[in-house]
């Protein structure tokens, strides 16, 4: 995808290293802060408490993840380490420390070797990446290498390992097929709609299988690439598993497709020219990628993490510690519904780690709004739950980050089952871009309509549906914007409402 040029990303972190005085210090990675500076760090405007965000500078597609040794790594060609993808532990800026000058790190993915396939040692954690030569106007894929537990790596001399002289050629997703004893690679060919897949044997010389696409929403760019099994959640194929193909499209979302790979080809199930089925259905994940177990120690469970902003204003975006931040860890899997299949999405359970106490409401809403008191007090930090009645028609909803004047809208009718949120009245900052609307055909489930909402300091995450519908958006609401309000157009409707202030991860 598009992205911050290498020099750029070297200088920002250079002047993040440059910081005056007195040291802060998170695992290997030592910053020279002042008091106040330390003081204030992961405190300043904007930044998330619960959403991960680098310590300085820019960050945006995930760039491999895997989960090896007893803990996730998690890169953006920075690296952080995790036991729980709540806490985490940024062990370095930038992993990549000898790459030839003109050359670009984009995305790509990280892969543990232990059975020593490359050549490198059993010990090798091997990123491979794809390198934007700006000269030539080339995109090619490559490989580096570390020994140090994947916290630093070392150019491989014979890069680049796959070229097959496109400038639109990148974002490589790596996977260990057991069954042939081969890598796969997964990579766009972006222009084109298509997803290209390789097999080799040493991550060293590629073969190229078959090409995917083009399908499903073509109108900007196909990137990004993912590619895993999922197990099936219901139905007669409980417990099964299907192969998912994750693509991100038009700088702004992700589309996914279903169905069986066999060694060569993937094959979707279900699958329409003219749309694909949306993975989020906000403006702002994007480039999503889930966790390999290389330790084979998750049981089967797939762990993703996006990337919450977009290419149509993330380099415009008003956050003075550095640019972009991740979603909360999702548990995703798959299910039948009449419409096809579906993929679920659930925040991770370990979330639940960072709870305070439980506030409780519920009654009947009136015409009108209500505020909910005791909730600003909360800063924006907080989970809630909450559950609307019906069974007869009205429209009502939530309002978020209320205050002078700004909030997000969260709107719901019952006759018409569209769930609509607006957040063109919520960011304290003006950006024609930002002013979007979305929405979602929302089914009742057993009478009720059920939001699952992850309220940060400058974004929010509504998981609906039981997980098969999720919005997440940057919101970027001031400080006095912390309110939380239930609107409705009639008296009558049941409501409950569960709240919960939500420690920060900064500690």
């Amino acid at each position: 995808m598009r992205r911050i040029p290498f020099f750029v990303i070297s200088s920002l972190i250079l002047m993040a290293a440059s910081l005056p005085s007195e040291s802060f210090s998170q695992g290997t990675n030592t910053t020279r802060l002042s008091s106040g500076e330390a003081d204030s760090l992961y405190h300043e405007h904007y930044r998330n408490q619960y959403h991960f965000s680098a310590r300085r500078g820019w960050i945006s597609d995930p760039c491999g993840f895997l989960y090896y040794e007893g803990k996730y790594h998690c890169y953006w060609w920075g690296c952080a380490e995790s036991e729980d993808l709540v806490h985490f532990n940024e062990v370095s800026r930038m992993v990549h420390r000898d790459v030839p000058r003109g050359l670009g790190c984009w995305t790509g993915c990280v892969v543990a070797d232990p059975q020593n396939t490359a050549g490198f040692g059993n010990d090798a954690y091997i990123a491979c990446l794809t390198l934007n030569d700006a000269e030539r106007k080339n995109q090619s894929q490559a490989i580096t290498i570390s020994h140090d537990h994947g916290r630093t790596f070392s150019y491989y001399d014979g890069n680049p390992v796959l070229d097959i002289g496109y400038q639109d050629f990148r974002d490589p997703t790596v996977i260990w097929l057991e069954e042939s004893r081969q890598w796969l690679m997964v990579v766009s060919k972006t222009l084109e709609s298509k997803v290209a897949f390789y097999t080799s044997p040493d991550l060293k010389q590629w073969t190229w299988l078959s090409d995917f696409g083009p399908a499903g929403r073509t109108y900007r760019c196909f990137e990004c690439p993912d590619f895993f099994k999922l197990k099936i959640d219901n139905g007669p194929m409980k417990g099964k598993e299907k192969w998912v193909l994750v693509v991100s499209v038009d700088w702004d979302n992700e589309q996914y497709f279903v169905g069986n790979f066999d060694g060569k080809e993937f094959h979707a199930e279900g699958l329409k020219q003219e749309t694909g089925v949306y993975v989020d259905r906000g403006p702002d994940f994007y480039a999503s990628r889930t966790f390999k177990d290389f330790d084979n120690a998750l049981n089967g469970r797939v762990y993703s993490i996006g990337w919450m902003s977009n290419w149509r204003y993330c380099r415009d975006l008003p956050m003075t510690y550095g640019k972009g931040f991740w979603s909360v860890p999702r548990e995703l899997s798959l299910r039948d519904t009449p419409d096809g299949w579906r993929l679920v999405q659930k925040p991770k359970s370990e979330l639940t780690s960072l709870r305070g106490q439980q506030q409780h409401f519920k009654g009947r809403l009136k015409a009108g709004r209500t505020v909910i008191k005791d909730i600003s007090q909360l800063g924006n930090v907080y989970e809630a739950e909450v559950s609307f009645d019906t069974s007869a028609s009205n429209t009502y909803g939530l309002n978020l980050c209320v205050g002078d004047g700004r909030k997000l809208v969260v709107t719901y009718n019952t006759d018409s089952h569209s769930l609509v949120v607006d957040r063109t009245q919520v960011a304290d900052f003006s950006m024609e871009k930002f002013l979007q609307t979305c929405h979602a055909k929302i089914a009742p489930i057993n009478g009720q309509l059920k939001l699952h909402i992850f309220v940060d300091k400058c974004c929010v995450e509504i998981f609906s549906e039981d997980g098969t519908s999720v919005f997440s958006m940057a919101t970027f609401a001031a400080d006095d914007q912390t309110g939380l309000e239930l609107f409705s157009h009639d008296n009558g409707t049941r409501y409950r409402l569960d709240v919960w202030p939500l420690q920060s991860i900064w500690q």
